[in-house]
């Protein structure tokens, strides 16, 4: 991740977050510290009150797709919901790089291609045969309509 890395909050705009585990280590291979971290997205969205329009939950790394809340920042959100997910997996010390990637999206097109982006991405890894196999994602949401593993804000 580059240095000096400037976010831009306050403009209304969705955030594209991208963070990794600690040295891009596969510290969420299993389904069930991947379904605990799905669970606890969950439960910081109810605190902070974000609207979540997309994830992927991937072995080493986690992409979603976020509106900023009304009371914090999107830094704030994802510092809240890395100690979270630490708390709840009982992990070592370092469960988290620090650094994160967060993209503006502020055009349907922009949000369309981060959808797609990391949709594909358990395919692309080569993780699974289709798309909608990886259920640690939204894509199901999209595709059917229905709930996932988590309910999703369309906008």
């Amino acid at each position: 991740m580059t240095r000096n890395l400037k976010r831009f909050y306050g403009q209304g705009d969705l955030h594209y977050i991208t963070f990794s585990c600690y040295q891009r280590r596969p510290l969420l291979h299993t389904p069930q510290s991947r379904d605990i971290f799905i669970s606890s997205l969950e439960v910081i969205r109810a605190r902070h009150r974000f609207l979540l329009v997309g994830y992927v939950v991937m072995p080493e790394h986690i992409h979603f797709l976020i509106s900023e809340p009304p009371l914090a920042s999107p830094s704030v959100v994802l510092e809240s919901l890395k100690h979270h997910v630490w708390q709840c997996l009982h992990s070592p010390p370092r469960l988290w790089d620090h650094r994160f990637y967060d993209f503006n999206v502020y055009s349907a097109h922009r949000r369309r291609q981060k959808l797609d982006y990391m949709h594909m991405n358990p395919w692309k890894r080569r993780l699974v045969k289709h798309p909608a196999d990886w259920r640690w994602s939204s894509l199901l949401n999209y595709q059917t309509g229905k709930t996932g593993m988590i309910p999703i804000d369309y906008v």
